[in-house]
């Protein structure tokens, strides 16, 4: 008896979810059959032919390999590549800065919190765009040339062009090594992910000892790469750019006031009961926040940072004003070689859709794990 009303409970929660799921693809095909006579009409069709053609546009600034002749697919999949490193570093960056913003929000110190208070105002209320454009404009016309690079640190170099930092190369083939190091790290993130700790760090010294050991072994060295001015700009080492700075560092100031907000509201959310049950066993602030306060409010924090993590990527798209070359702009400006603006939206679309739903996927599971932490 009790398996048929599991049965018919499972049957009633799945039919409605996939008559809407059939919907949503039935109204997606009637979408595509008229835009696809649209297009018949005016002599066009849908066609993704194009994306295996020669793109023959440069891309200033990339973390993948890419020219000019490679197609139109390699220079989106590089704009994607940009895209989520500029939408990780925000997420990071940011919410590591609004964990102290909100401290100080919440701090019964009158300078620490009137500060903290004005800083999110200020950066709440003003347009993205804007602060975008205030940032790169600083960086680019305070800076001196780079004939007349700063240098305050022996091998970094500051100028109008960018931050230019000496880099370190591993010479000797490394692929054995990089195995056991990616392998290693992975393994330990799964464990600590598990909570099994002590085996993570087991895991963690092995790691470390396999790679010491494959050094020595294959006899690999370090070679730097000095940055150094070739006739009008800086070659060599690792460098970031103007745009980039601007952009990710506008957008950090930015999100992070609404991280801090978020944090704050959470911690707020947990009975001041709490407060007083870790004073009363003894424990300070910071052990409290940590072992009893930041896992309760965890519950409240995830779902609108999760909406904040998704603002932060759809964001990213601004980072066009200061041309900065994300896979909007990238898709932009396919569209304006090819003519294939239909398929070049719907790729853009398709792309921006799949990385907020992984963020919400990640998120929906750091989620239920929080509230079996605050059990």
């Amino acid at each position: 008896m009790d398996r048929k009303i599991a049965s018919r409970d499972l049957v009633r929660w799945w039919l409605p979810q996939a008559l809407f799921a059939v919907l949503v693809l039935a109204l997606g095909a009637s979408l595509l059959a008229v835009a696809a006579h649209n297009l018949s009409v005016r002599g066009m069709v849908l066609d993704f032919g194009f994306l295996g053609s020669t793109a023959r546009f440069p891309i200033s600034e990339t973390i993948l390999a890419y020219s000019p002749s490679d197609t139109f697919a390699r220079a989106l999949v590089v704009g994607l590549g940009n895209t989520v490193l500029l939408a990780l570093v925000v997420i990071v960056f940011s919410t590591l800065l609004g964990i102290p913003l909100a401290l100080a929000r919440r701090s019964e110190h009158l300078l620490a919190s009137g500060s903290a208070r004005v800083f999110i105002d200020a950066v709440r209320n003003t347009p993205l765009v804007v602060q975008l454009l205030f940032w790169y404009g600083v960086l680019t016309v305070t800076l001196p040339e780079p004939g007349r690079a700063l240098q305050a640190v022996p091998g970094i170099f500051l100028n109008d062009r960018g931050l230019y930092v000496t880099s370190f190369g591993i010479t000797g083939t490394a692929l054995p090594l990089l195995l056991v190091v990616v392998g290693g790290l992975l393994t330990v993130a799964v464990l600590a992910w598990r909570g099994r700790l002590h085996l993570a760090s087991v895991v963690t010294l092995a790691t470390v000892i396999s790679a010491g050991v494959l050094w020595l072994s294959l006899g690999l060295g370090v070679a730097p790469d000095v940055p150094h001015l070739d006739h009008y700009n800086f070659v060599g080492g690792l460098s970031i750019t103007p745009e980039f700075a601007a952009v990710a560092f506008g957008s950090v100031l930015y999100a992070s006031g609404f991280a801090a907000e978020i944090i704050r509201a959470g911690i707020a959310a947990v009975p001041c009961g709490q407060w007083d049950a870790c004073r009363a066993m003894g424990l300070g602030d910071r052990q409290s926040l940590r072992l009893v306060i930041v896992p309760q409010a965890l519950r409240v924090m995830v779902p609108p940072m999760t909406n904040q993590f998704a603002a932060i990527l759809k964001n990213s798209t601004l980072a066009l004003v200061v041309g900065y070359p994300d896979l909007n702009s990238i898709a932009n400006t396919t569209m304006n070689h090819t003519g294939h603006a239909l398929e070049c939206v719907g790729l853009v679309a398709l792309v921006y859709l799949t990385l907020a739903a992984t963020i919400s996927l990640g998120m929906g599971t750091l989620e239920r794990r929080s509230a079996r932490w605050a059990r």
